[in-house]
């Protein structure tokens, strides 16, 4: 896509649903972090999570194969962990993790790219991630809890993964008002994971 794209304005996008070919390719690299061109798409994308509600987005997630995230961590969603505190809209361009422990959680998940659904998915606890920022400057932190949850969903974006992908157990996928119901309804026997 051309830069003209980009300069229209800060505006929020329709967002790109599964199945589209966006989502399911990795995302090319940002040569030049600190363009003009890259500022417009990451505000772009910050108004797009905005007007969505939601508080992790990748560039494909608007049509835009680009390795960009946006993300924050709103006070009520962070944990005690160590590395999870509130975090105001953080941008991170090229971004790759590390585990700093093989120790994975389970948790649910939702996703702007597959509207009602949710899914209990296992990550990694603890992260290490890099990047650089809209200045090109290196970013270098770690991260725990739901900080770490959201930055390795939105990190799957740009290789092409869906949360779904990562699931262990599809039983715990659904529209999210049933999986809701389904856990008020249940006995502690349901939740054995056996299968039976």
């Amino acid at each position: 896509m051309g830069r003209e794209f980009y300069i229209l304005g800060m505006t929020a996008h329709q967002i790109v649903r599964m199945g589209a070919p966006v989502l399911g390719r990795r995302a090319d690299e940002i040569l030049d972090p600190a363009s003009e061109e890259i500022a417009a798409l990451a505000a772009d994308m910050a108004d797009s999570m905005a007007a969505a509600g939601g508080v992790g987005l990748a560039a494909p997630q608007i049509g835009v194969p680009k390795r960009i995230i946006v993300f924050k961590v709103p006070g009520e969603r962070a944990t005690a962990a160590a590395n999870d505190g509130p975090l105001e809209l953080q941008i991170l361009i090229n971004p790759e993790i590390e585990p700093l422990s093989g120790e994975m959680e389970l948790g649910w998940e939702g996703c702007l790219s597959i509207p009602g659904l949710k899914g209990e998915v296992p990550r990694y606890r603890k992260i290490a991630y890099r990047g650089v920022d809209l200045q090109g400057e290196k970013v270098l932190r770690q991260a725990e809890g739901f900080h770490a949850r959201v930055v390795q969903h939105e990190v799957d974006h740009l290789d092409g993964i869906l949360y779904p992908e990562r699931m262990t157990d599809m039983r715990r996928f659904g529209y999210g008002e049933e999986l809701l119901q389904a856990a008020v309804d249940a006995s502690p026997e349901d939740f054995r994971g056996d299968g039976k």
